[in-house]
């Protein structure tokens, strides 16, 4: 089931965070989850954000 933008835009700021905040605990499996959930996004469908 494909991610909506909502998630998909939380789980890239929790990737963000885990590979780059010093504090975090990247432990690999939960890299490997939120991953998982990123590649269910259809990019295909996605509209642009604009700032």
């Amino acid at each position: 089931m494909p991610v909506n933008i909502s998630e998909y835009t939380s789980k890239l700021d929790e990737l963000d965070y885990l590979m780059n905040d010093p504090e975090a605990d990247p432990a690999p499996e939960r890299v490997w989850e939120v991953l998982a959930v990123l590649s269910r996004h259809d990019l295909s469908t996605a509209q642009a954000v604009r700032e």
